[in-house]
This record gives structure tokens, C-alpha cells and sequence, in this order.
């Protein structure tokens, strides 16, 4: 019944084992999730991700393999009267009161329950305008089109008009980067090897073939000779745009953040929204509740470390210049204010932007970013655009 859902999970790059799989298949016959869709979302995901970096991938084939959950009509569901009987059974139990499955028991048990049933949802033929009952348009029932209900779903509606009836797999406005991109990922990891410099640090673990061959030679006996094995001494400081305009250009950002992990053994990473404000964040899914203030970051990392940025740059020029003119929240400076301190703690810094390099002059924030930082300071995520970067940081 799920071989389709299994299918595109591995499809899609979500590791999902057949035993897994198994997992999940006896959860639904255990009847963990029957008839609740957010029930069987969430039970899905925990029988089958295993990484946390994989949810933004597992979200996305869900929503490919059930596309269409949201907008279930009242004609789909009297066809559906054709499940087994026991399915049947336990939606019956969810739409009869109490009083009308004794009154149906005492009439002739299940069959005349079923025709109770199929009689309820074939009273509503055609339009329902206003109410709290049946399914219709512009009323608070928790089930139709342009009305309001805080967990309304949409039957009939192509868009929301109040933002609410979002199902929970298409939250991915904030998903985090998924750090195992490969496709793409080689050509960009040559690109910013040019920013590696060489040290040797650390316990002796590396044998030195040379001084040992002149110590065995001296001493007349073997004597093993070894060395601190060298190892990239750059230290990354990488801040992540994430989400809104940010969206179209999440692949690529992916093979970069990708590149850089297997780069550079010195990396830590942190997100924002649009510019540098007070606080950045680890992870996405908690970006309100646990956030770094970014004063503590300036205190903690020190100049010797490189700072990257990679974000389009393209906002409200508000957004950069004046106090409270974040989209998200009340930001008592300047975004400017914080990226210019961010260059005065960080002198090798530079910021990456994924827009085509001819397409800046046509937004006024990017050009507020380059006249902050210097225009050589900003390049294009391109091949040619990394190696410009590298050695400027150099």
C-alpha cells in the first residue's frame, strides 16, 4: 500500500532501510494512525529519519507522495465507503454521537450504523455558505473555503487567506541546509582549497621518512623518527541566509555549505535572516528560542578566524540602514551597525552571493552591502566567483 512512499523516500535521498520500513508498516497495523493525517505524518517520520538532516528531504517527498491530502471532498469521502469494515467502523464512531450508535445497535448493529453514516454525509449535496456545521465557504467550520478557523483545512481553496490551515510538512520556509549535497560539491571544494593554509600542530603522529633515514644512518640502528601531521589551520566563521528570497537558492547554498564542511576542520556555522541583526541561531526549527547573541559571537571568535557570509542580499534597503526595520522582529540597531562591526572584528571576511553578479545594480540593498564591506568583498556563488573569493581572503 506505502510501496510508492517507499519508493520516492529513497528516490529522494532519505536513507530509509527496508527494515525501517517494516517498522512503520506494523505501527499502521498496530492502528498508531488511522484516520488523523498529522498522526501519520509524524509517525512516518519517526519510524523512517534517522538524521535530523534528512526531515527537510522526508517533508518533500511526503508532500510528493500524498499530494492532494489537504483537499479531500465530500463526494471522495462517500466513496470511500467501499473501505473494510472495521476502517468503516472506527470513522463512524467519530461523526455518531453516543446516543445515535446505541439508537443504530438497537435498530440492527452495523449495517443500518453504515447507512446512518452514508445518509450524514450524502444531507449535503451542494453549497454551504456560512455555519460552523457542514463544509462550506465563509463560516467558521474548521473544514472549508474562506472562512476562518485557527486549524481549519481547505477544501475548495487554492490559497490561503489567513495563513492557518498550513500542513505541517510544507513548513519549510527556515529548513535547515542539509550539509551532504554532493552533486556539485567536487568543483567547489578545489575552489576553496585555495583558502587552506598548511601547520603542523598537535601530538607527534605522522612519521618523518627523512629524519629517520638520517638517524638510523647516525646511530647505526633503526630510530623512528615522527612529526605533528599537518592539517589546515584556517578557522571558518560561515553565516547562512535562510529562507524567504533565499528559497530558490537553496541547492546551491547546500553544495557550498557541503564543500566547506569537508574543507575546513575549523568551521562553525550560524544562520540569519536577510542581514546581520542581534542574535543568529544554530538551527532553524529553533530560531526563537535559542538564539546566539551576536555579541557573544564577536567576543568568542577572534580576528585570526576568516568570516564568510552567504546570502543574496536583496531586502528592504530599511532593513540595513534604520533601527526596527526588520521584517521579523523590533531590531534596536542598524543592520549596518552589526556588519560593520563584524568587518572591524573580522578583516579577512567576504560575502557570497548566489544572485547573478549582472543582476546587483538592479537591487538597491545589495549595493548598500558592497559600499559597507567594499565591492570586492562580495562575489557570486560561481566556480570563477569562489576562486576570486579565495584569494582575496588569501
Amino acid at each position: 500500500m506505502f510501496g510508492h512512499f517507499f519508493d520516492t523516500l529513497r528516490r529522494t535521498g532519505v536513507p530509509v532501510t527496508p527494515r525501517e520500513y517494516l517498522v512503520f508498516l506494523e505501527a499502521m497495523d498496530a492502528g498508531l494512525a488511522t484516520h488523523d493525517v498529522d498522526a501519520f505524518y509524524y509517525l512516518a517520520r519517526t519510524a523512517l529519519v534517522k538524521d535530523e538532516t534528512k526531515i527537510d528531504r522526508f517533508d518533500r517527498a511526503f508532500a510528493d507522495a500524498f499530494k492532494g491530502l489537504a483537499e479531500i471532498t465530500p463526494e471522495a469521502v462517500i466513496e470511500a465507503l467501499d473501505l473494510p469494515a472495521d476502517w468503516l467502523e472506527k470513522l463512524a464512531e467519530k461523526h455518531l454521537t453516543a446516543e445515535e450508535r446505541a439508537e443504530i445497535e438497537a435498530l440492527g448493529g452495523f449495517d443500518k450504523l453504515m447507512e446512518s453514516l452514508r445518509k450524514r454525509l450524502e444531507e449535503q449535496k451542494g453549497r454551504h455558505q456560512g455555519g460552523s456545521k457542514w463544509v462550506g465557504t465563509a463560516g467558521t467550520s474548521p473544514f472549508g473555503a474562506y472562512g476562518y478557523n485557527p486549524e481549519g483545512v481547505r477544501i475548495g481553496q487554492k490559497e490561503s487567506r489567513h495563513q492557518r490551515a498550513v500542513k505541517v510538512w510544507d513548513k519549510r520556509e527556515f529548513a535547515n541546509l542539509d550539509d551532504t549535497r554532493e552533486l556539485g560539491t567536487r568543483t567547489m571544494k578545489i575552489a576553496l582549497k585555495r583558502l587552506r593554509r598548511w601547520a603542523r600542530e598537535g601530538a607527534h603522529e605522522e612519521l618523518d621518512l627523512d629524519s629517520t633515514i638520517r638517524a638510523t644512518a647516525r646511530e647505526g640502528f633503526l630510530d623512528v623518527k615522527t612529526r605533528p601531521e599537518r592539517r589546515n589551520a584556517v578557522r571558518v566563521l560561515l553565516f547562512l541566509d535562510a529562507g524567504g528570497s533565499m528559497d530558490p537558492h537553496v541547492q546551491m547554498v547546500e553544495e557550498l555549505f557541503s564543500a566547506a564542511r569537508s574543507e575546513f576542520k575549523h568551521l562553525e556555522a550560524f544562520y540569519f535572516h536577510n542581514c546581520l541583526y542581534e542574535g543568529v541561531w544554530r538551527d532553524n526549527r529553533r530560531r526563537w528560542n535559542a538564539q546566539t547573541p551576536t555579541e557573544d559571537i564577536l567576543r568568542t571568535y577572534g580576528p585570526d578566524w576568516t568570516c564568510i557570509f552567504v546570502g543574496d542580499a536583496s531586502m528592504s534597503p530599511y532593513e540595513i540602514a534604520m533601527p526596527g526595520g526588520a521584517n521579523e522582529h523590533w531590531n534596536a540597531e542598524a543592520g549596518s551597525t552589526w556588519l560593520t562591526r563584524a568587518a572591524e572584528q573580522w578583516p579577512r571576511h567576504l560575502w557570497i552571493n548566489p544572485v547573478r553578479e549582472d543582476h546587483w545594480g538592479y537591487t538597491q540593498s545589495i549595493g548598500m552591502v558592497r559600499e559597507l564591506w567594499g565591492a570586492d568583498r562580495m562575489v557570486p556563488l560561481t566556480l570563477e566567483g569562489l576562486g576570486r573569493g579565495m584569494r582575496r581572503l588569501s
